[in-house]
């Protein structure tokens, strides 16, 4: 399995978790193989979610995550590494009603894998890391002091490829 970065952040949620992005500016090319339309069915059988991952440049995604039947929200998503993990790190900009974040919370990060069809996705566990970082350099510090704690990411989210 390939260990990729953190794509699905807040399209899963109904808020994001960070008021700080760990980098500024994207560094690393995008893994294309993340590209395409990805659905899961929820394990309590509830309405099926997807999420499109699109190649905004050579370094940047553009993600739009349904869930539930709801509107769509989006995000910007580059790679990024630290404390030795490669997490992809989104950045929340509005949904399909034309509204943007109700706050400052519009970074979320995630780790991922990719194994043939199926896309595992990580998000980043604020409870553990904590949610009120004043800088770049306290989230990554923190990542770090976390990254052996079983509860740095929530729960697998796991999508498949769709069927063209």
């Amino acid at each position: 399995m390939k260990l990729l970065l953190p794509l699905v952040a807040c399209l899963l949620f109904a808020g994001c978790d960070f008021t700080v992005p760990l980098i500024e500016t994207p560094k690393l090319d995008i893994d294309k193989s993340v590209l395409g339309l990805w659905e899961r069915t929820k394990p309590d059988g509830g309405p099926s979610e997807r999420l499109v991952v699109l190649a905004l440049g050579k370094q940047e995604y553009l993600v739009a995550f349904t869930g539930n039947g709801s509107e769509s929200i989006y995000a910007r998503g580059c790679l990024c590494n630290t404390a030795g993990l490669t997490l992809v790190q989104l950045t929340w900009i509005g949904n399909s009603k034309g509204e943007g974040p109700g706050d400052k919370r519009v970074y979320q990060f995630a780790s991922f894998t990719l194994n043939g069809d199926h896309l595992s996705l990580h998000l980043l566990n604020s409870e553990t890391v904590g949610r009120d970082a004043k800088s770049t350099a306290d989230l990554a510090k923190a990542i770090a002091a976390n990254k052996t704690r079983p509860a740095l990411f929530r729960e697998e989210m796991l999508f498949t490829k769709a069927k063209e």
